[in-house]
């Protein structure tokens, strides 16, 4: 039988053995799909971003407009927050200032309360119109008699879109009489109208007096960071796909070889 020497520059193919072509194709395939969702990702948040684009640039649009009527009741069932949502409309009516309804709130101005009071329309029908805020220490109506607003009077502000319970991370407790979501639905069904308009109005800074509560807080805030997803899911899409093809062409000439090398060993046994 004849022997081999070892020779020490010669790499050991017994502890690093090639993977097979049939394994590399398997790597190449699962990564190709792998690499088409990341890009896919990456390109569904550059939709993403123009869409959002879009909507900053239309609701920047229609806060800043001259004020429109408020929808009627015939446009109540095609109010949607796509169409509707920060419009600057203005309404007349007279308040209804024994039917208040606070609602927790947090602002600039430090924690306190929304006042949302029912205004009553010329045809009779309601809609809440969120004065504005209400320190805590002046939670009670009786401290702010001097800021009700009596007979009729027309309010400007933005058209806001009701914010159902689920929204928060407190529950209303209509019993109790505690407020954490302008839910417009079950603060006109506590306070017994069932004429109330599918939306609110954030009233304006110019729609109350100096005894009234503070308006012109809306806090008008997109979150923008579809680029910077975008770019990560292209970037780890690149990252996959730069590895494994390295990893490929490392390999796949080895393959071929590791078969010599492996005959030539049994020809000499």
């Amino acid at each position: 039988m004849t022997r081999t020497s070892f020779d020490p520059r010669e790499p050991d193919t017994e502890t690093h053995r090639p993977r097979s072509r049939a394994s590399l194709i398997v790597l190449g395939t699962a990564a190709a799909v792998i690499v088409a969702v990341l890009a896919a990702l990456g390109t569904w948040q550059l939709e993403r971003r123009s869409w959002k684009l879009d909507l900053i640039e239309r609701t920047e649009t229609r806060v800043h407009a001259p004020p429109v009527q408020a929808p009627g009741r015939e446009e109540w069932a095609t109010v949607t927050a796509a169409g509707h949502e920060y419009r600057h409309v203005s309404v007349t009516g007279v308040f209804l200032n024994d039917r208040e309804t606070l609602v927790a709130a947090s602002t600039e101005l430090g924690p306190g309360f929304w006042a949302l009071t029912p205004l009553r329309m010329r045809d009779g029908n309601v809609v809440l119109v969120n004065r504005g805020f209400v320190p805590t220490d002046r939670r009670d109506p009786a401290s702010r008699r001097a800021g009700e607003i009596v007979g009729e009077t027309t309010v400007t502000g933005l058209l806001r879109i009701t914010e159902p319970e689920g929204a928060m991370l407190r529950s209303n407790d209509p019993a109790a009489d505690r407020w954490f979501s302008r839910d417009v639905a079950a603060i006109a069904a506590a306070r017994g109208r069932s004429d109330a308009a599918p939306y609110f109005i954030d009233a304006d800074a110019a729609s109350g007096g100096p005894e009234s509560p503070v308006g012109g807080l809306t806090v008008i805030r997109f979150h923008n960071n579809h680029l910077v997803y975008a770019i990560t899911w292209y970037s780890l899409a690149l990252m996959l796909a730069g590895g494994v093809v390295h990893i490929i062409r490392q390999e796949w000439p080895r393959v071929g070889t590791s078969r010599l090398s492996a005959a030539g060993r049994h020809s000499d046994l």
